[in-house]
């Protein structure tokens, strides 16, 4: 209970000790209940993590010899997933994770731009190149079809060819970048 002037009573502070100590015991049973389903396996990553490894640097990017912007590809969680943190010339930024899945046995990016937009792409590394496609939403919310390739050049650069279609069978060049290291 409140006593006059707002201040609580002896009878009110042991009733709210009583629920914070009754919500700290939940928590803590949560916490002990899910500590097994957290725990990932000893042994690194998975074999074929290592396949975008050429992707990885600090990169200048040009598109038909003009500069689209930098690229900074990292390894992150002891080196199996690739962040990816775009700055476009004209002032587009976005983030990707980029990862090998053993249960699908595909690569997988999961991309988003500042603005809130997703790409989501699977696909698999072979012949020297590294190539994803998915599914999006255009402006006006009609289904286009993604492919993108990087070429793992000889010279140490890196093409990036993104391409869309409408149906999957006439392509489009959207980017078509050059990565040299910074």
């Amino acid at each position: 209970m409140v006593q006059a002037g707002g201040a609580p009573n002896d009878l009110t502070i042991l009733e709210e000790e009583g629920s914070m100590k009754k919500t700290a015991a939940l928590l803590v049973m949560l916490v002990v209940a899910t500590l097994p389903a957290l725990a990932q396996p000893v042994g690194g990553c998975a074999e074929k993590s290592d396949q975008f490894n050429f992707w990885i640097g600090e990169w200048n990017v040009t598109a038909n010899g003009n500069q689209a912007g930098t690229n900074s590809i990292q390894p992150i969680l002891d080196g199996c997933i690739l962040m990816e943190s775009w700055a476009g010339a004209a002032r587009s930024k976005g983030v990707s994770l980029n990862f090998y899945n053993p249960r699908t046995e595909k690569w997988q990016q999961f991309w988003v731009w500042r603005n809130g937009t997703t790409l989501e792409l699977s696909g698999e590394y072979k012949d020297g190149k590294m190539v994803l496609s998915g599914t999006s939403l255009n402006r006006a919310g009609k289904k286009v079809e993604n492919r993108i390739t990087w070429y793992n050049n000889a010279d140490g650069t890196v093409r990036q060819h993104w391409e869309t279609s409408p149906n999957g069978k006439q392509w489009n060049t959207s980017f078509d970048g050059l990565y040299k290291k910074k």
